[in-house]
């Protein structure tokens, strides 16, 4: 895995690049002269947490031959902010699960992503509080 980085316009502006060719661009916050030209790095870290559980609760449910139609997912988070550095402290994650799904599977698909597939989360959540919900919706979005 690799990923380079090179910087854009500004004084924090940064283009990333993994190894084939998908970019993304990060900026620092604007207090301190960011220009709002990115993702900040710690939503960065979300977005990993998002993308990572999102993945294996698919690849799951497919697994358990569930009807996902779609899933969306929400992640609010919190930091410690009177430390330095002002990691995370809690993060709500909440999956909107669309299609008629087995309550019992979709909790074990749950317990495996986070318990045992999700590698952003085991690391998240050796130094912040993961609290995971979800809704079951019917198949229309």
């Amino acid at each position: 895995m690799e990923i380079n980085l090179v910087r854009k316009s500004g004084k924090f502006n940064f283009e990333a690049e993994n190894s084939t060719g998908f970019k993304v661009e990060l900026d620092a916050k604007e207090a301190i002269g960011g220009t709002g030209k990115g993702f900040r790095p710690m939503e960065m870290l979300l977005v990993g947490l998002g993308g990572c559980s999102g993945i294996d609760m698919v690849n799951v449910l497919t697994k358990q031959k569930e009807p996902l139609d779609d899933l969306k997912i929400n992640i609010k988070a919190t930091r410690k902010e009177a430390e330095m550095p002002p990691i995370f402290d809690v993060i709500d994650i909440h999956f909107d699960l669309y299609g008629e799904l087995s309550v019992q599977k979709v909790e074990r698909a749950l317990a495996l992503t986070f318990d045992k597939y999700c590698s952003v989360s085991n690391i998240l959540g050796r130094s912040a509080q993961l609290n995971f919900t979800y809704t079951i919706n019917n198949s229309s979005k």
